[in-house]
């Protein structure tokens, strides 16, 4: 099959599908080869000859109409069994990672964890993304097939780089509060936020604030305010600027990714430890994907993310850890992050 992507952006009417028919995507082992190009592309979160990044060549590009997820039931569940096994792994990842916190090594490190699915039978990857659009009209909805990434489904609220022409914007985004009872009719304008969230969302936003710096001078902030996304509620503040080309936005995306969102203060630092120290490679979870044009760019993180392979359905989330975090309550924030991606296999834990 050839290499394709079909994404929808929030609250979008429509899909559009990205087709390159013939040859595998270009893989490329920085963001500053993305200077001057166009595609699809889908980044890992560490780049590596495995896991590089994917740029999809348009060489189709059409629309897609939405409302089939019409019939999309589950397949039923198998339990696989590694549920306790998974919860001690996470305690280890997570004593490990808090006592460098405790330590003062790291003001803010981000966990990751891998949750397995097993049905009894494949769903079509497309009627999944039918239902996530369905599911989940304010978040960015994409599937990614490619040999080499494999086939992966993402629901995610959070952008990365977006605009047009001159006209840019980006988002700092964290904090994470579950919706419950009568929350779940709003937007999570009722939400108080505890210390905790309002320092780690704070620490993002000052830190896209001193990428943004090296490329522009002319760029604002507001909030943060709280948005809701699936049945979770974040934290958010959104930058707005102005490049005076885009010839330079792999150069930029290079310096914002990955944000301390998805990583951590010191970001090098934080990297370093995540990708030594975490049980399960993220892969192609909290990297970033989406649309990269000539006329137009839509770069989301890629977070909400589920791999597909055959009836195995590996779903990924994480949460930044700060000081004052406790094992318990962020091994419940993954948990409600990995329900974006149950309630399209329609599984209920």
């Amino acid at each position: 099959m050839p290499a394709f992507a079909v994404y929808r952006l929030p609250y979008g009417k429509f899909a559009t599908m990205v087709q390159q028919t013939d040859g595998e995507p270009a893989a490329l082992l920085s963001c500053a080869e993305l200077n001057g190009r166009s595609g699809f592309v889908m980044a890992p979160f560490e780049i590596t000859d495995s896991h590089p990044i994917l740029l999809i060549r348009p060489d189709k590009v059409e629309r897609v109409a939405l409302g089939r997820s019409e019939g999309v039931k589950s397949k039923g569940v198998k339990e696989s069994g590694d549920s306790v096994k998974s919860r001690g792994y996470y305690a280890v990842d997570f004593a490990n990672f808090h006592s460098q916190l405790e330590l003062g090594t790291f003001r803010k490190i981000v966990l990751a964890r891998c949750a397995e699915e097993e049905l009894s039978e494949s769903i079509p990857p497309m009627e999944l993304f039918y239902k996530a659009c369905d599911l989940y009209p304010r978040m960015f909805i994409s599937l990614v097939c490619t040999e080499k990434g494999g086939s992966w489904l993402t629901a995610t609220p959070e952008i990365l780089l977006e605009g047009r022409g001159t006209d840019w914007r980006t988002m700092a985004l964290a904090g994470t509060v579950r919706l419950e009872g009568e929350q779940l009719s709003g937007e999570g304008e009722t939400v108080s936020w505890s210390t905790k969230n309002i320092q780690e969302q704070r620490y993002v936003a000052t830190y896209i604030a001193e990428c943004l710096e090296q490329f522009t001078s002319d760029f604002s902030e507001e909030g943060p305010f709280s948005v809701r996304a699936a049945n979770l509620v974040h934290l958010r503040s959104d930058f707005t600027f102005t490049l005076p080309s885009k010839e330079r936005l792999g150069d930029l995306l290079q310096t914002l990714y990955p944000t301390p969102a998805v990583c951590g203060l010191p970001k090098r630092e934080a990297f370093q430890f995540i990708t030594h120290n975490e049980h399960t490679p993220r892969q192609y979870y909290s990297g970033f994907q989406g649309w990269l044009g000539e006329e137009e760019t839509h770069l989301y993180v890629s977070l909400r993310c589920m791999r597909m392979e055959d009836r195995h359905y590996y779903l990924y989330a994480g949460g930044g850890l700060l000081k004052d975090s406790t094992e318990d309550q962020e091994w419940q924030e993954t948990e409600a992050k990995l329900e974006t991606m149950r309630r399209v296999l329609d599984i209920r834990t």
